[in-house]
């Protein structure tokens, strides 16, 4: 069934993702033909342009072109001729367009004979002209001389002044305004961009226009054309930042919308309408707080834990109807006055090196249980948590665990933990007086005051403190107790258990604490752990205190890598009282409702990072401000992160664990080069292996509560990288730092001959027993340490070199060393491959004799033997330095 679920949701998703795919296809088509009809909408007004720069150097080169003056001058003299009353007859203007037929003509002679034709044209057009001007002064002349005509004679002789507009120039200007007018009908059609090409089209008119009125055309073409480039561009330049700020403005827009949304959900919070309270369990390593959960769950989830304890955050269910179950027989406990739908209760590991899962646990609680060993009263992760739950202000309980462990103490989870106490031996009452006074002054010096619950009249000045036992179910709640029937078989009878604990925390949360537990539809989510599940593959946990989460929500987290963004595919929870870390058979759901710890599964959640929000995009403009808000929050908590250039591979199961791991290596001084999340695979070691070249004592992966792929161990064996597994943080310590004493014995043991320790001698003259090779004396040792094998030399006689100690005596008995202040005899044999020393020639009991160190055998003892000198032998290491001139 769930395969069916998943593969339909599946075929859904990529049914989408191809009508998303056609879509964007759809739309780059239209885009490139938008572009298609840009481009040849603007090679059309270049080639119209280059025609009409054509068409006027063609005019030019014939001489019949006129510039404006000119039309102007021709366009007076024609007024003057209608106003005289005469006629102005155009003659036609022979062109070098005429149809010609050239047969039989090879090239030489066509060229020759078009020469001769462009001659007589010019010729005649000069001849022309010349006749023109005469004609139009003679005409004006006459025009001078002639009264004006009468108003009445004007209107005939009106239609004979339209006959200059026969002229052929006039013609051509007609036609291109009429093509230029066809060809912006066809551009208007068309399905493009009006306003960049209106522009473009009213500037190619403007510039053909003053084409047509300046003597200068080409340059002043030129520089129109330039000028429009960097119009445009300006224009971009201008519209750059609009669409910036037009961004900006949209996500402000939405950030305001979230904020309106929030208010809206604020103020629709009502008392009646209460969310379960989020309660945290808190305490030392060992104290009860699983065990305490396991007896409310009915599980033994502690056996499941290596070494019984706590790795990850658990969440755990309880409804409400457990709750009444449990309760209802508490003094003045109303099961019908119970308003909240559960609890949902959160487990958090004890022991030092989680303190940062506690933290991120107290930070998400409206309540809190702190479980107090009071056989051993408040130990350090005890206060820490105490610190922890008083920073945030979070209100809390004291659970005072272990009571069973009293002497003489007989269990009873079917009565109430107070009227059970007063019926105990008086031993008992009496050891748990002490006990109970003893913790009380260690919250007095944690400046608290606590008492017990049905004791505490002042909740603003007292905490109170409810003994339990989490082993025996006294004081928390047990719902089962074994009677025997009457074949003698034990068999388990459900009971309306007392819950004293359960009880306090129902009425303390509706009473003090309902103005917090009010029920918002604002999403309040937190991502507690990052797992890898087969079958489903990688999934989160998530915390959701307030709002709804939905099959298909676009939720959107932060990872490793910058924010995730991704749908929600199913939406997994463990049954009632049953915890979310825990594998259980999960219920499927499209919708939940906080407060709930819910399973949720999607794609690409492998980087994500446990302890931020998780958010949900209702709208496709809210994705860019939800990515911004995680990415901040990625900033925050890579931050926590710090890496060292060398040091050893971490990797852990989930964000939570590797945190802790790391927090662990911190203080014992173990640095980390590079970490990851999940099972170990070839390219992990691969990242591992390089610290061979730098430390192999760091090239090697702590693998906390992960597996190793078969591929990745292969590799490793072959490059030598050290893999450990553990599924307790302590063991895996002790196995690397096991590993990393035994690379330092062999290295030490592979360097031993080159370490040469420092030390100061003087012969005592009467236990000089032979003078020369072998030299055997008696010596006293004034600095340093004498170590079998030590090279020895006199500095006051040029450094002569003696020779090696080969033996050495202490009481008539061979020893390895002596130290400073013993009288020890020596055997000095020649290893110089010279002529042996002599005692009283070459030295005597007045010179010092001193170890022959060499810089090689210095860095030996600083890198290997670096803790077996002293700081007096580092000072002697110094002074022989400067005595054997060692650089």
């Amino acid at each position: 069934m769930i395969k069916e679920l998943l593969r339909a949701k599946q075929e859904a998703e990529e049914a989408e993702l191809r009508r998303q795919k056609e879509e964007e296809e759809r739309l780059e088509a239209i885009a490139r033909a938008k572009e298609e009809e840009e481009r040849i909408a603007k090679e059309k007004r270049e080639a119209r342009k280059a025609k009409e720069k054509a068409a006027i150097e063609r005019k030019k080169a014939e001489g019949t072109y006129m510039t404006a003056a000119q039309r102007e001058k021709q366009r007076i003299a024609a007024a003057k001729l209608a106003a005289a009353g005469c006629e102005y007859l155009s003659k036609p203007v022979p062109t070098v367009n005429e149809h010609v037929i050239y047969a039989n003509l090879d090239r030489r002679a066509k060229k020759k004979l078009l020469e001769q034709r462009q001659k007589e044209r010019e010729e005649q057009l000069k001849l022309q002209q010349q006749k023109d001007e005469e004609e139009a002064a003679r005409l004006a002349k006459e025009a001078s001389e002639t009264p004006p005509p009468s108003k009445e004679e004007t209107p005939d002789k009106s239609p004979e002044t339209k006959e200059p507009l026969d002229d052929w120039e006039m013609v051509l200007q007609e036609a291109k305004q009429q093509k230029e007018a066809e060809e912006r009908a066809e551009a208007e059609k068309s399905e493009v961009k009006a306003a960049p090409r209106t522009i473009e089209e009213v500037s190619t008119e403007t510039k053909t226009s003053k084409d047509e009125e300046t003597e200068e055309e080409s340059t002043e073409e030129e520089s129109s054309e330039e000028e429009s480039e960097s119009e445009e561009e300006s224009s971009s330049e201008d519209e750059s930042p609009k669409a910036k700020l037009t961004k900006e403005e949209m996500l402000e827009a939405v950030r305001q919308r979230l904020i309106k949304r929030r208010e809206l959900a604020e103020s629709k919070r009502s008392r009646d309408n209460l969310r379960a309270p989020v309660i945290c369990v808190l305490g030392h390593v060992d104290t009860g707080k699983t065990k305490m959960l396991d007896t409310i769950r009915r599980t033994n989830v502690q056996d499941g834990e290596a070494g019984g304890i706590t790795q990850q955050i658990g969440a755990t269910q309880v409804p409400a109807d457990a709750i009444k179950e449990r309760c209802k027989q508490v003094r003045d406990f109303n099961p019908d006055a119970v308003k909240i739908p559960g609890f949902l209760i959160i487990d958090t590991p004890g022991h030092e090196s989680f303190a940062n899962l506690r933290s991120r646990g107290s930070s998400l609680c409206d309540f809190a249980i702190l479980v107090v060993d009071i056989m051993h009263g408040l130990e350090p992760q005890t206060i820490e948590s105490l610190k922890l739950l008083l920073k945030r202000k979070t209100p809390f309980v004291v659970a005072l665990n272990k009571i069973d462990r009293l002497y003489g103490y007989e269990s009873n989870p079917r009565k109430d933990v107070y009227q059970h106490l007063k019926s105990q031996p008086q031993n008992t009452q009496l050891e748990f007086k002490e006990r109970y006074d003893k913790i009380v002054g260690e919250f007095a010096e944690q400046a608290l005051n606590v008492c017990l619950s049905y004791q505490n009249k002042n909740l603003d000045e007292y905490i109170s403190m409810i003994p339990t036992s989490a082993f025996m179910g006294d004081g928390i709640g047990k719902d089962y107790w074994g009677v025997r029937n009457q074949s003698g078989i034990r068999k388990l009878i459900l009971n309306s258990r007392l819950g004293n604990l359960m009880a306090y925390i129902v009425g303390t949360a509706q009473k003090h604490h309902a103005d917090k537990l009010a029920y918002s539809e604002e999403l309040d989510a937190t991502v507690m752990e990052v797992k890898s599940i087969p079958g489903l593959g990688t999934t989160i946990d998530v915390i959701l205190v307030n709002g709804r989460l939905r099959v298909g929500d676009i939720i959107v987290v932060t990872g490793t890598e910058g924010a995730i963004m991704t749908p929600i595919r199913e939406l997994l929870m463990p049954q009632p009282l049953r915890e979310l870390r825990v594998k259980n058979e999960y219920g499927h759901y499209k919708e939940i409702k906080g407060a709930q710890g819910v399973k949720v599964l999607a794609k690409g959640l492998e980087k994500c990072l446990a302890g931020l929000p998780l958010f949900v995009a209702h709208k496709e403009d809210e994705i860019d401000l939800l990515k911004n808000e995680a990415e901040l929050q990625l900033s925050r908590a890579l931050t926590s992160i710090k890496r060292k250039p060398e040091g050893v591979y971490v990797q852990a199961s989930t964000l939570g664990s590797l945190e802790a791991l790391l927090e662990f290596l911190k203080t014992q001084k173990i640095p980390y080069s590079n970490v990851n999340i999940g099972p170990v695979h070839k390219k992990d070691v691969q990242k591992a292996a390089a610290m061979l070249e730098h430390k192999a004592e760091y090239a090697c992966i702590l693998a906390f509560d992960v597996k190793v792929e078969r591929e990745a161990q292969l590799f490793a064996d072959h490059e030598k990288v050290k893999i450990f597994q553990a599924d307790i943080i302590y063991h895996l310590e002790d196995n690397f730092l096991k590993y990393r004493e035994e690379l330092r014995l062999k290295a030490r043991k592979e360097n031993e001959h080159l370490a040469i320790f420092p030390c100061k001698l003087r012969i005592l003259p009467q236990h000089v027993f032979n003078a020369r090779n072998p030299i055997v004396c008696g010596v006293s040792i004034e600095a340093g340490q004498l170590k079998r094998g030590t090279p020895i030399c006199v500095p006051s006689k040029e450094c002569i070199f003696l020779g090696a100690v080969a033996s050495i005596e202490r009481n008539h008995e061979e020893v390895q060393m002596a130290k400073a202040g013993d009288e020890v005899c020596i055997k000095i044999e020649n290893t110089t491959g010279e002529a042996p020393k002599l005692y009283g020639r070459h030295f005597n009991h007045e010179d010092i004799l001193v170890s022959r160190i060499t810089r090689e055998s210095i860095d030996a003892c600083k890198t290997y033997f670096r803790d077996d000198l002293s700081r007096n032998d580092w000072q002697l290491i110094v002074e022989l330095k400067k005595l054997l001139d060692i650089m």
